[in-house]
């Protein structure tokens, strides 16, 4: 069983390089070796902030053997009259290093059949790998020495091992060896690597940890372990802890504390204090925040007085300046901090973060009176809500925005309501999190996203793959799910018009805007929700209804759509309202049946079983259920009824009585958008 391992030596990887990198040496390595139909059975990656390894198993030690076909000259120029190869034949055959009697005619042209020698994969990866190597890309890239290669750091070694086989190629000045280097305090400086089996192995005994799953699971084992001796707990943090995982090799957990005169500060400043600038991980008991954390150390050794004394005097100079800016902010209410938000621009042109704040108060009284919601706590949380961006502790902790804002305001007096809501309009804080729970934050947070979205297009501003001006796209993702998930009943179409309509700048075009709006927030609804449903039913769902105007129908009609094509006898059904949406698609509508102009029963069977379908269905489940009975009606109708009859009047007849028959199926979806 073959295996061939590489390892790319480097200094310190910037840790979010490096699962961008893993997952690029795969993808790069799988395509490659497939390309050069080099047969293997998997792809491991390893990396620490010092190296990225991979491991490839049950690796072919050679190309199959095969043969390919060369098509050549037409056959009357390849042959003379005699039927003998022309100097045109000839040519072609010492042009592609072919033996003459390896040349023949098929299909009144030249072939020849070439046998391909598969090459040793040594070979090839002598090539291939400096290439992908050179491949991989990220940000920060840079130059050292004297050499034009780029990389993400200085690389310092390699490691290219076939079996027990060094693979020779030299890349950024490197030539690859098997010699790797352990951990930067280990003892053991230079390790030889006899093959690839021993890798991990040997590494590990030079205090390299280089499997990131295993040195993250080894993180969470030590870390709990550790807060068990002190009787405390620890809450793991998945961003925090993969960002630990990458700038360690041996994880070593340190428990330590500080002055609990900080525990005053607000929660979340402390956490974050810990967490995002210092990369601790906060320890609590019975729920509640300790004066003590555990720092994960990369270091190889049995004291660690410097680490715990350096860590904790870094955490208490970035807490004390915590505590000087509480007791400066607080010397004031929040609503003081109201006036000072005329002197921060919202954007260039389109007013101060105050006028925000009056366009949010607006848009929430809209939405409040739509939902029949308490304006008074809603009111004040609009006024409140950016009130904390001009406080001394935001602007040291830009993060802690609407958390602060909530402290704040209860500090003040403000109502629990309110102070939730100013920190809650914020939600959700990224695709995974949680929307806002109370009314206050739902109708706040819509309303100030709806804003800067209608503020980000009214500008003129692009969103593209690599543009997302004041985060439109987060924006638009927190407005739907606010809505969908919170069951509200919104008409956002009509909020966009107000929206549009309270801008600070004169807007040529509204109604063009409008439709870039409603068409930004449409695509960002269907790609939210392509996970859940296939991208056909989205479409169709979207397309015959404003689905802004009402997005708890709009799902109603997705999960209805999903059932009726999953349906064994969907095929007549789609069939029946698909031919009815050909015929009648270039044709006007035409508002009346007139009974008397029919003239076969068909066309009254129809009529009747149409009939029996309520304008004001709204039970998607029944209206289904009529719809899948009148098929056979419509199938009938459509076997004995020529639709286009010479006579104007009965063919224009006809197509009114489809267009009824249609609007019942529309009240669903457009069928049409439907692939079968």
């Amino acid at each position: 069983m073959n295996k061939y391992l590489l390892e790319i030596g480097t200094e310190e990887l910037a840790y979010k390089f490096i699962p961008s990198a893993m997952e690029q040496l795969k993808t790069e390595f799988t395509k490659t070796l497939e390309e050069n139909k080099i047969k293997f059975s998997d792809i491991k990656i390893y990396a620490t902030p010092r190296r990225l390894a991979v491991l490839i198993e049950d690796i072919s030690e050679k190309q199959d053997d095969g043969s390919k076909t060369i098509k050549g000259p037409i056959a009357a120029i390849a042959y003379d009259e005699s039927g003998n190869l022309t100097k045109a034949a000839l040519g072609f055959a010492a042009k592609n290093n072919i033996q003459v009697e390896n040349l023949y005619k098929q299909d009144n042209y030249l072939w020849a059949k070439i046998e391909q020698k598969g090459k040793y994969t040594k070979e090839i990866i002598q090539k291939i790998v400096p290439e992908i190597i050179q491949k991989l890309k990220g940000t920060h890239f840079m130059r050292w020495a004297d050499l034009d290669i780029k990389f993400q750091r200085p690389v310092r070694w390699i490691v290219s091992l076939f079996n027990n086989e060094i693979v020779e190629f030299e890349f950024a000045g490197i030539k690859a060896s098997n010699k790797t280097r352990g951990h930067r305090f280990s003892s053991q400086s230079e390790i030889v690597i006899e093959n690839p089996d021993e890798y991990l192995q040997k590494l590990e005994k030079a205090n390299v940890i280089a499997d990131a799953d295993k040195r993250k699971e080894t993180i969470v084992k030590l870390a709990k372990e550790k807060a068990k001796e002190i009787k405390a707990e620890i809450v793991i943090d998945e961003g925090l802890l993969d960002e630990i995982t990458y700038i360690t090799e041996w994880p070593i957990p340190v428990i330590c504390s500080f002055n609990e005169k900080y525990l005053q500060i607000p929660e979340k400043v402390a956490v974050t204090v810990m967490a995002v600038h210092q990369r601790y991980f906060p320890l609590y008991k019975d729920g509640k925040l300790l004066n003590k954390f555990i720092t994960i150390s990369n270091y190889v050794g049995s004291t660690f007085d410097n680490i715990q004394a350096g860590n904790e005097r870094v955490v208490t100079a970035r807490l004390e300046d915590a505590v000087f800016f509480v007791q400066e902010d607080t010397q004031r209410p929040l609503i003081s901090y109201l006036d000072d938000l005329k002197g921060v621009t919202f954007q260039k042109g389109l007013g101060s973060m105050y006028d925000k704040t009056q366009r949010i108060g607006i848009l929430s009284k809209h939405l409040a009176k739509e939902l029949d919601a308490s304006f008074n706590s809603i009111e004040r949380t609009a006024l409140l809500c950016k009130a904390d961006l001009v406080t001394k502790l935001v602007f040291e902790f830009t993060e802690l925005q609407g958390y602060i804002g909530c402290d704040y305001a209860l500090r003040s007096g403000e109502a629990k309501e309110v102070a939730n809501g100013i920190m809650e309009h914020y939600f959700p804080l990224n695709a995974d999190s949680q929307t806002a729970s109370s009314i206050e934050g739902q109708i706040v947070g819509i309303a100030d996203k709806i804003d800067t979205i209608t503020a980000v297009f009214a500008d003129g501003r692009k969103v593209s793959g690599s543009q997302d001006p004041l985060g439109v796209r987060r924006a638009a993702l927190g407005i739907l799910k606010t809505i969908i998930q919170n069951n509200l009943k919104i008409n956002l179409s009509e909020l966009i018009k107000i929206s549009i309509d309270n801008m600070p700048i004169e807007i040529k075009d509204k109604n063009s805007l409008n439709n870039t709006i409603r068409e930004f927030l449409v695509n960002r609804l269907i790609i939210m929700l392509s996970d859940e449903y296939k991208h056909d039913i989205l479409e169709a769902a979207a397309e015959n209804k404003d689905v802004l105007a009402n997005l708890q129908d709009f799902m109603q009609r997705l999960d209805i759509i999903r059932s009726i094509t999953a349906k064994s006898n969907y095929s007549q059904f789609h069939e029946a309202i698909n031919r009815i949406i050909r015929i009648i698609k270039n044709d006007k509508e035409f508002s009346t049946v007139d009974e008397l102009k029919f003239v076969n029963s068909q066309e009254k069977d129809l009529y009747n079983s149409v009939k029996n379908i309520s304008e004001n269905e709204i039970n998607y489940e029944q209206l289904t259920d009529k719809l899948y009975k009148i098929i056979p009606v419509i199938t009938e109708f459509f076997d004995k009824v020529l639709v286009m009859d010479e006579n104007e009047a009965i063919k224009n007849n006809r197509i009114s009585l489809l267009n009824i028959v249609k609007k019942k199926f529309d009240k669903i979806a457009d069928f049409s958008k439907i692939i079968f």
